[in-house]
Order: C-alpha cells, then structure tokens, then sequence
C-alpha cells in the first residue's frame, strides 16, 4: 500500500472545515482505501452502496443516518442520488452529530445535484491516479509505463499488470458507462476511446473522429464530456485573448492515467513505447497530469496560434501568468515558439521540463528543470 499523505490530508482539513466532503475519482484510483483510513469497513458508520447488505440498510436511510455520530462513510453515492437532499437536512442539524465523507465518480449529473442540493454545506476533494512523487522517483519509468491506478502500478509483472488494465477497460465500456449513457453499443465506445488515445497530446478535432467512426459529433463531444466528467480523460481548454494573432480556440485532449492510454494504444512494455509515435505525447501527458495535480494554482489552459507558436501550460498563480513547456530531451533549448509565447502572454517565467536530471537558466525568465526537481520541490515552477 502506498501512503497517499498529501490527499489523505485535504481530506481531514475539508472535514474540519465542512459538514459533507464529496471525495470524486474514477473507480479503482483507491477512494475507498482513503476512506477506510479514517471509517472501519466493519462500522456501522460505513456505507458501500454496492453491498447488497448495506444497501438494504440504506432502504430508509433517513432511520440509517440519523443516529450516526462522528465520521460516516458513504460509498458509491452515485447508486442512490436522490440521497443529497437528504444529507443537506442532516448537515444542517444544531449542534451537528456527524460529517459525512461522500465517495463517488465525478459524473456531471452526480456534480449539479450536489451542487444544487448542498450549496455552501459541501466540500470537493479530488482524487486522480497515483501521482509519480506518491510512487517515487525510483519508479518513474514503471509508473509512466504502468500508469497510476494502485492495482496496475502494484502487480507483480508487467503482464499482470497489462492484463488487468485490459480487464478494467472492457469493465469500464461494458457496465459502467451504462449506468451514466446507455446510448451507445460497447463496440463503437473502444473504437472512440481507442480514437480519443491517438488523439492524446493534439487538439481535440470532433469532426474528424466524428467522420472515422460513421457517428455525428454531438455524440463524440458528449461523450468525451462524459469521460472528462468522470476524470478519465481531461480537456485542457485553450487560453486566448486579443493580442493580434489567430489562436487556437479548441481544447487539447490528455488521457489522465498513461496506462490507460498505452492499453488503448497497444502498448505493454517499455521497448514498445519508446518505439511508439505517441511515445513523446505519452510523456508529455505525463508531466502535464503531475503538474496539474501536484502544483498550486488558480487556472490553467494552453496556449497556440494558427502560426505554430505554443506552450503546453499556462497556469495563473497569486496574479501572475507562468509558462510550462514539456520536452522529452535531455538538453532543451529555448525554441522560437517559447520566446514568442512568453511575450505575447506576459509570463512572469517559463519552465521546460525535462527527463533529464539537471535544472539549469536558459534565459531571462526561462530556465530548464529537471522531472527529479519537479517530483522533489512542485513549486520550483514559480522559483527563479
């Protein structure tokens, strides 16, 4: 078992702070193993919507509840979501007996009743894929290869660990995704997952996968909306302003969890995924992902111009704009596309990351780090 201290952590500050704590995260990424850090599974105190047992008991759930004292455990929320309405007349009790950890996948319906139902009385934790400085930097190729879901990164082989994201895929497709959109038969969904994979790194085009497929593209963009909404995948969404170019205005596409997208693509071992095509996207998702998760910031988005001129990240942090630019090289070098980004974007600096283990200045405002540094000190980012 990997300590998961950082997100272990938010939660017992958001339940501190807050009557109800929705925990949201695709299945298998380890809410629950959080979960049982703080209720026992054997309490009376924790629910798992999946048990037949627990669910009879959630028949009348207000008789359930009620009486319940200190930290209740409530699994797979999504199975009974007419429980918030519910939850926002337990939080509001005086003197308040209980806080609820609510555990759940981030679907959008799931995400507009809370919303709607416990306004001002709920607190979001999010809850990804191991992180590479969870795993460790000795471990950074296995999880790049692996991904991050505790299951794949822990098996014993590398084939144990293929088998059982192929097997956590076809569940995904063939019963999950039914219960949020049973529209679409299981064989077109893995031919548009195994689309939206070749798609990782580029800017998302719904009308071209919407062509190869035979499909309309509302029905691409609902979906992909679907899988972002459960944080499979993310859409970074582009940053434009009148600055006198022509900017990109679509969203980039990112699998959030690189095993998922190397099963998707084939790929199962390290030989097979340095000779990939997507092998440079693979670990620009990579980095992008940790980034993401594990440095502070306010927003984020991408950045590029009909003319070619790019950068991976911009992130705003406490009133300033920085850059990050991702490159699979042991030696970056200060390209025009970056110069050219950090004066029409007023970034305060730009970092490119890189697999090598030096960090080094490239220039005024630009220096280079290496993915050791990242993984050590997250907000080396914002440090000169």
């Amino acid at each position: 078992m990997i300590d998961r201290i950082n997100v272990t952590s938010q939660i017992r500050a958001a339940l501190r702070r807050s009557q109800i704590v929705l925990l949201l995260g695709p299945r298998q990424c380890g809410k629950t193993t959080l979960a049982r850090a703080f209720v026992s599974s054997d309490s009376g105190a924790y629910f798992d919507l999946e048990s037949p047992d627990d669910l009879a008991r959630m028949s009348q759930p207000m008789t359930a509840l009620a009486p319940l004292r200190g930290t209740v455990v409530i699994d797979e929320v999504q199975r009974i979501p007419d429980l918030f309405p519910l939850l926002r007349v337990l939080a509001d009790r005086k003197p308040l007996p209980a806080r609820f950890l609510v555990l759940g996948s981030a679907s959008p319906e799931m995400l507009r009743q809370s919303s709607e139902s416990l306004a001002g009385r709920v607190e979001i934790v999010q809850l990804g894929s191991l992180t590479l400085a969870e795993c460790g930097a000795n471990t950074r190729e296995k999880r790049w290869i692996r991904g991050g879901f505790p299951r794949a990164f822990l098996s014993r082989s590398a084939n144990d660990s293929s088998a059982w994201m192929t097997n956590f895929i076809s569940t995904l497709i063939e019963r999950d995704l039914h219960f949020y959109d049973a529209r679409l038969a299981s064989g077109l969904v893995r031919r548009m997952w195994t689309m939206f994979a070749h798609y990782h790194g580029q800017t998302t085009n719904y009308s071209s996968i919407a062509s190869s497929l035979g499909t309309p593209a509302s029905t691409v963009r609902h979906h992909l909306d679907l899988l972002s909404g459960l944080l499979l995948v993310r859409q970074l969404q582009p940053w434009f302003e009148n600055i006198g170019k022509r900017q990109v205005k679509s969203p980039r596409l990112y699998f959030r969890d690189t095993g998922m997208l190397h099963s998707l693509l084939g790929i199962h071992s390290a030989k097979s995924l340095l000779s990939h095509p997507r092998c440079g996207a693979s670990w620009e998702g990579l980095v992008v992902e940790e980034i993401l998760t594990s440095v502070p910031h306010s927003d984020a988005y991408w950045w590029s111009t009909q003319q070619g001129a790019e950068i991976d990240l911009v992130l705003f942090h406490k009133g300033k704009r920085f850059g990050v630019e991702v490159k699979r090289a042991d030696a970056p070098s200060v390209t025009p596309s970056i110069r050219i980004a950090k004066e029409a974007l007023s970034l305060k600096q730009v970092t490119i990351v890189h697999p090598g283990a030096k960090s080094y200045p490239l220039a005024k405002g630009i220096k280079a780090v290496g993915i050791d540094e990242l993984i050590r000190t997250p907000t080396c980012i914002y440090e000169p």
